[in-house]
């Protein structure tokens, strides 16, 4: 039993790159965050995990994108209450869209979306924007974003080194705790404003 948790602790830590760009396909922020603790505690190289997590992020906006694209407004209207899309939110993002749509790709990413994020990138291949726009764009403000969560991440990861004893596994739960109902109000927030 032993040797097959050492193989897999090896395994992970092997392909640790590979599954940050996995992650960060499905859960972005959370796994943007937590590299910055791991690389704070030294866990990490700075420009493998930096690179896996913008690529991760950007290969996921780019399904959303191509979901918009190929996928058509009629079935994107009947299906998309399973993801949250309803044929009001599409529209009212549709409208705004036309108008602005460079600003809004950028400060979509660097604001997670106002609780919308999936939605934007969504309307953005429904809107036909075009492909390389939509590439520098997202390239940008993905950049960025990484770069503040990982931040973030960073200043725990040395605050926890600081932190000796069991409060360490305290200290971490409470903050995840707190990262989680702080991205929840966000997303509660801006979904009940008027886009």
């Amino acid at each position: 039993m032993e040797s097959i948790i050492q193989n897999i602790v090896i395994w992970i830590d092997s392909s640790k790159y590979v599954l940050l760009f996995i992650g960060c396909i499905f859960e972005g922020p959370i796994i943007m965050i937590s590299s910055g603790f791991l690389y704070g505690t030294g866990q990490f190289d700075f420009l493998p995990m930096y690179l896996s997590l913008v690529f991760g992020d950007f290969t996921a906006d780019i399904g959303w994108y191509c979901f918009g694209r190929f996928g058509t407004r009629k079935t994107i209207v009947k299906y998309g209450h399973y993801i949250g899309v309803t044929a009001e939110i599409l529209e009212k993002v549709e409208n705004k869209f036309k108008l602005y749509h460079q600003k809004i790709l950028i400060i979509s990413k660097l604001t997670m979306g106002l609780g919308f994020a999936f939605i934007v990138l969504i309307v953005a291949g429904i809107s036909k924007v075009p492909f390389k726009n939509y590439v520098i764009l997202n390239l940008i403000g993905g950049f960025i974003w990484t770069g503040i969560l990982v931040c973030a991440g960073f200043f725990f990861g040395n605050i926890y080194n600081l932190i000796s004893g069991p409060i360490k596994y305290v200290f971490v739960s409470v903050l995840l705790i707190i990262f989680i109902y702080i991205i929840r109000y966000i997303n509660r927030y801006f979904k009940s404003k008027e886009i």
